[in-house]
């Protein structure tokens, strides 16, 4: 980070007392400008990508099996670990490890750019979506997270989500109108070093991803248990804010007016406490996290959304995604 020159305040008073002469030839000082870091590198990822913070970025399994046996131009990579890759896999998807992934898609042969989709599997689409929103603030929009992970794919991994749909906190849910967003504020203070747009995500690209998701997930257990400590976001339309019921204290984010760019909403949320993001699976969250988080947020995903905490009650109201293993898992082949 730049900073001004301490000592230019003593020139006015040297210059009056003649200790330094000055001839009409001397170039005149110029104060360097403190750069707001923040603000450069949203107004060039706004500006040179059109990043738009929701939809759009998973894709289902019968898609991704209908790319396989079509040979369609889709590159599949899993970031699981190793050894699950090892007991079972989509046909023709590649192992690259989470601290390689940026540089992977950086050095593709051929580019990345030229596959129609990249698909980004994991346990449950949630570690997937975070890197999605972090790669995809980078410029690669055909990149895709595989909805509910490798769950999805076949029974054999569908543990995760099988095990985690929860109706534990639907008697702590409330209903009623949203509490008014924060005024609007500062951007995070950002101390990459640079000054332009494309180091300074290149850095916190970097950052975000030495961290891993496990900075940037958060159990509804932790959130209840410390309610005023975090900006809670609720990331859904108002009648299922209002209706269906909400965290208490919960800021409702409508999608529909994508609330996360510089010329909406952005602004409101805080520098000063963690920011928790909840959708309805922890999918969503987790991509708007990916991207929070390269801007210098401190955001978190509660993972697996509403599933974790009111899944019989999305089920009797017919909420959207709640997780149901009977369509939800598709049983089809896979590779080792």
């Amino acid at each position: 980070m730049k900073h001004v020159n301490k000592r230019l305040w003593l020139l006015p008073l040297l210059l009056t007392t003649g200790i330094i002469a000055c001839s009409d030839s001397d170039d005149p000082v110029v104060p360097q400008v403190e750069v707001n870091e923040a603000e450069v590198l949203i107004n060039y990822v706004e500006s040179a990508f059109g990043y738009n913070t929701h939809g759009g970025f998973v894709i289902k399994a019968t898609d991704v099996r209908t790319n396989v046996v079509t040979n369609a131009n889709q590159y599949v990579i899993d970031i699981r670990a190793p050894a699950d890759y090892a007991n079972g896999h989509i046909e023709g998807a590649v192992n690259v490890t989470w601290a390689n992934l940026a540089s992977h898609l950086q050095t593709m042969s051929p580019a990345a750019s030229s596959y129609d989709v990249i698909v980004l599997a994991c346990y449950s689409g949630q570690t997937a979506a975070f890197a999605t929103g972090v790669v995809r603030a980078m410029g690669f929009e055909n990149v895709k997270s595989l909805k509910w992970g490798m769950s999805s794919w076949h029974e054999d991994f569908s543990g995760p989500w099988v095990g985690n749909r929860s109706n534990s906190r639907a008697t702590q849910f409330v209903t009623g109108s949203s509490p008014a967003k924060n005024t609007t504020g500062d951007y995070p203070v950002l101390n990459t070093g640079f000054d332009d747009g494309p180091s300074i995500l290149e850095a916190r690209v970097n950052a975000v991803l030495a961290e891993g998701f496990g900075a940037a997930k958060i159990s509804n257990a932790d959130v209840f248990g410390n309610l005023t400590g975090h900006y809670i976001v609720n990331y859904w339309p108002t009648n299922l804010y209002e209706n269906t019921g909400h965290v208490p204290g919960a800021v409702q984010y409508d999608p529909g007016t994508t609330p996360f760019k510089s010329n909406t909403f952005l602004k409101t949320l805080p520098t000063d406490q963690p920011v928790v993001i909840y959708c309805y699976t922890g999918q969503t969250s987790a991509y708007l996290t990916g991207y929070l988080r390269v801007l210098g947020y401190d955001a978190r995903s509660l993972l697996y959304g509403a599933n974790g905490m009111i899944w019989d009650k999305m089920v009797a109201d017919g909420v959207a995604n709640a997780f149901d293993p009977g369509h939800d898992i598709m049983n089809y082949d896979y590779a080792f």
